[in-house]
């Protein structure tokens, strides 16, 4: 099923054509409008009559969070704050937060895209959607709200927390989907195993998970542990929030971009110049009918590449491959790249291993060192020492083989490691660079 099939299956030429007469459109209403963005295009000697062809994107200057924090809090609107029905903003731990604006208009169409996003992962009309997505300026619990509402589907706003409630609450109203990060999940999935509750016993069918990169591995675990279809989205509040991409039920193979509302590019991370179809680097959106906040070629440290082949699904729009990792939460460590989501990779293919680590780095005189620490299953924790020794070699060696990298590993006893019921934090970096 798709929701809006006018748009989500137009012809390629089409979805071009339309998407040069928008872009055209946001970039004259910036120019005019932002004094910010006016003063970047005039630096580098661009207007917006210079934009003829969508390729002519790469004239304009990019955009990244830096900018947005400049103008704290409300400098990058298009629109006078009493147009503004909503605000958002992230959660400012690595500076100054970026604050983002909604008009009636950019609700709309914001609630029109997650119904775009549940309706490709499988949700209906008459699902319970158990939304724990955190509400508040996060944009995660009330995106995913209005656009279940939008859907026809009961919402059950629990946000995030108290998970043996949740577990409750999921059992006694009969909740069809889950709507949450995917480390919670994991979380929830083993309150479940704590509390006795067979997932199997529960109405759930779907797992609409995104907010944190994750790994193909993770998502078979989720399957296996919650006997549901897990489902990834993409969004970024910068941009809009959840529903800029998703996955679709049909295929769970790339995320479909819905690109009559954001135009992709891929560029290359550190030349920044244009990658093509298929080659990975680093994602840009420029959004196409934001009217409050858009945003002109924003950088968004997500590594993945775009897909162009056609889909079972119907859906013509191009598909983006899972997130593999940020730039900004890349590690380097004597100087190898290390994605958080390529040790997940290795620790969740290894039999007796919990999908619960953390990456702990530090310094030793000039030397760059490396601990993984990862909770290991009861059995195996109170088995004989010989066998833990056999499975840390084991996990020292696979990451090795895919990273490049020696490390120590700690086993450490089942619930040993802090749960998350938000993203998750996976990393402790005690270096002082």
């Amino acid at each position: 099923m798709i929701w809006n099939e006018e748009y989500e299956t137009l012809p390629r030429e089409e979805i071009r054509v339309l998407q040069l007469s928008r872009l055209q459109a946001i970039i004259e209403r910036v120019y005019t409008l932002v004094p910010y963005y006016r003063a970047k295009m005039d630096e580098v000697g661009v207007k917006p009559s210079h934009i003829k062809a969508l390729q002519n994107i790469r004239l304009l200057p990019f955009t990244t969070k830096e900018d947005l924090r400049k103008n704290y809090p409300f400098g990058l609107f298009t629109v006078p704050m009493d147009q503004v029905v909503r605000v958002h903003a992230s959660s400012g731990t690595t500076g100054q937060p970026t604050v983002v604006g909604y008009t009636k208009r950019d609700i709309r169409t914001w609630a029109e895209l997650m119904a775009r996003t549940l309706t490709a992962a499988g949700a209906r009309k008459g699902d319970i959607i158990h939304n724990a997505y955190g509400y508040g300026l996060f944009t995660g619990g009330l995106g995913a709200h209005y656009g279940a509402e939008n859907l026809g589907a009961t919402v059950v706003p629990i946000s995030g927390g108290n998970s043996k409630r949740q577990i409750t609450i999921m059992r006694d109203f009969g909740s069809t989907v889950l709507l949450s990060t995917p480390s919670y999940a994991l979380n929830l999935a083993d309150t479940m195993v704590e509390m006795g509750v067979d997932p199997k016993s529960l109405a759930l069918h779907t797992g609409v998970f995104g907010a944190e990169p994750w790994s193909e591995n993770m998502r078979l675990e989720i399957q296996k542990k919650l006997n549901i279809k897990a489902i990834d989205i993409y969004g970024l509040s910068e941009i809009i929030g959840p529903g800029v991409a998703s996955e679709c039920a049909a295929a769970q193979s790339g995320l479909h971009i819905f690109e009559d509302h954001f135009l992709p590019e891929i560029v290359h991370p550190e030349t920044f110049e244009p990658l093509a179809p298929g080659e990975k680097g680093e994602l840009v959106f420029t959004t196409l009918t934001k009217e409050a906040f858009p945003v002109i070629r924003y950088r968004t440290k997500d590594f993945s590449r775009l897909r162009y082949e056609p889909c079972v699904c119907g859906r013509t729009c191009v598909r983006m491959e899972k997130v593999t990792g940020r730039s900004d939460d890349m590690l380097i460590i004597r100087g190898v790249n290390v994605f958080p989501s390529q040790v997940e990779h290795v620790l969740v293919s290894i039999e007796g291993v919990e999908p619960h680590y953390m990456i702990v780095v530090d310094r030793e005189g000039t030397l760059d060192t490396l601990e993984i620490q990862v909770e290991v299953s009861e059995h195996i924790f109170s088995d004989e020492v010989k066998q833990l020794e056999t499975l840390g070699k084991k996990i020292r060696a696979d990451i090795k083989d895919l990273l490049g990298v020696s490390c120590t590993v700690k086993l450490v006893e089942p619930k040993t490691i802090k749960r998350s019921e938000g993203k998750a934090q996976r990393v402790i970096d005690k270096r002082k660079i």
